[in-house]
């Protein structure tokens, strides 16, 4: 178990899962309105609208599903989570018994080579160590047989940032070129920087990268 595993699986993961949970669809989306200007069901379609509504998608720390409930209003129906959590595992399979959600690790995920059309990521590459981020990438595109899709804290370069007053926790950087860099298989599909828009110096990257056969 690394430090930053210690830490999710503890009091401070287990605040962030209280402060993450949405009344409903509405308010998860006024989120994304209220941070970027679109709502999450707005970027959504904006990247994964060529994507077949039968494919299989895997999220890699789903924490209680927002994302994939947010993909299921979209008319995804064959959706899995791993969640190191078990306090979040547990509130998504009572908010969402039709969302598949196992408790795992990023460094081991539970899945056979190819399983899965789509891997994703939403703000959880940020907080791997950047020495970890390797094995992190590598279980992705094992588990992947058609795309890598990402959004994560955006910086050209991999900087540190302070997180709620701990450090050794958070890096924004450019993930989607670490993956390009790493796979010779993958390739860049659609790529955009959406910036904060109370603080212009903040930006999240979305990202799809495409497989090779």
């Amino acid at each position: 178990m690394t430090k930053q595993m210690e830490v999710w699986t503890g009091e401070f993961g287990s605040n962030y899962t209280a402060r993450n949970q949405f009344e409903d669809a509405s308010a998860f989306n006024a989120f994304y309105i209220e941070r970027f200007g679109f709502s999450r069901d707005e970027l959504n379609k904006l990247h994964l609208d060529r994507i077949p509504r039968n494919a299989r998608i895997v999220e890699v720390g789903c924490n209680v599903g927002n994302q994939l409930d947010a993909l299921s209003r979209m008319g995804f129906s064959h959706l899995y989570g791993v969640e190191l959590q078990q306090k979040a595992v547990e509130i998504a399979h009572r908010n969402r018994p039709g969302l598949s959600v196992v408790q795992g690790s990023a460094f081991d995920l539970p899945f056979r080579d190819g399983f899965s059309d789509i891997v994703f990521t939403n703000n959880v590459l940020i907080h791997i160590a950047p020495d970890d981020l390797p094995r992190v990438m590598d279980e992705m595109h094992r588990v992947s047989r058609g795309w890598i899709w990402g959004f994560e804290y955006f910086s050209p370069s991999l900087v540190e940032v302070n997180y709620r007053g701990k450090s050794n926790l958070l890096w924004k950087g450019d993930y989607c070129r670490m993956f390009l860099d790493r796979f010779a298989d993958l390739s860049l599909e659609d790529a955009r920087i959406y910036s904060y828009k109370n603080e212009d110096s903040l930006a999240d990257k979305m990202y799809l990268l495409k497989k090779s056969a």
